[in-house]
């Protein structure tokens, strides 16, 4: 499986787009700024995207997908989040006000959009990736993915200030009984001198990271890539994250430009 990073900054800048990974041709994990990166040719390839929840950052082109390549296609996009994701984009986005509701436009029976809840522990074959809907934690309703590749899962986060401890059980039960994790993304939004609202934002600092690994049971070098970083203290944050005792953990900063193998 590849695993193309599209965006993986906190915020813009020059050079920055935000979270979205596309697995393969045909899935995208999130829809932030990135998506601006795929050519119409790339998107129009594009069949499912799976949501980690509603926050602008990670669904700023899904409006603008269907818009850009919405007639080219045969078929409806297809976008899986929790309910309560899928009613925030409803009511906010796909309304009519700040955007077409495409999800009946050119018409009900064969609208750009349709809109498919998913759940915790949800196991999806798209395009030949199996995806598995991992428990998160954050400020609004949210979850975390693993992907399956032939080396490994592919396992993401999503933004948190703390994951459940449902997730590290699973993680834990990939990476010993599932065929090992090959790639961990995990968020750090902030540096350790804006811990405190990282904590009010339900984010992960340096220092919060550290205390989230603890609960990763890994006997092997484990790659930890970190994104979500805001551009003005991303040297920051991978100093303190690389300061850290992590054992046999290896803190890799994540890059637009990067393509993983998985």
């Amino acid at each position: 499986m590849q695993v193309r990073i599209l965006g993986c900054s906190g915020t813009i800048a020059k050079g920055c787009r935000t979270t979205s990974f596309l697995l393969d041709e045909h899935v995208l994990i999130d829809a932030g700024t990135g998506v601006g990166e795929l050519t119409l040719e790339e998107m129009q390839c594009v069949d499912h995207v799976f949501l980690t929840h509603s926050h602008l950052d990670h669904i700023a082109a899904l409006p603008l997908l269907p818009d850009a390549v919405g007639a080219r296609r045969s078929r409806p996009l297809q976008v899986h989040a929790l309910p309560a994701t899928l009613a925030a984009l409803r009511s906010h986005i796909f309304n009519d006000v700040i955007w077409p509701d495409f999800t009946c436009i050119p018409s009900p029976q064969a609208p750009f959009v349709q809109l498919s809840p998913l759940g915790v522990g949800d196991v999806f074959v798209c395009a030949g990736v199996t995806i598995e809907v991992l428990p998160a934690r954050h400020s609004v309703p949210a979850v975390a993915y693993a992907a399956r590749g032939s080396t490994g899962w592919w396992v993401y986060s999503g933004d948190t200030q703390g994951n459940e401890p449902a997730f590290w059980r699973r993680v834990n039960a990939l990476h010993q009984d599932g065929g090992g994790v090959a790639a961990l993304l995990m968020e750090t939004a902030f540096s350790n001198a804006e811990a405190e609202l990282a904590r009010k934002s339900q984010h992960l600092s340096p220092t919060a990271l550290a205390q989230e690994l603890l609960l990763l049971k890994s006997a092997t070098p484990l790659p930890v890539y970190i994104t979500h970083t805001k551009p003005r203290e991303g040297s920051l944050i991978m100093r303190e994250v690389q300061e850290l005792e992590l054992g046999g953990l290896q803190p890799i900063d994540l890059q637009t430009v990067d393509t993983l193998q998985i």
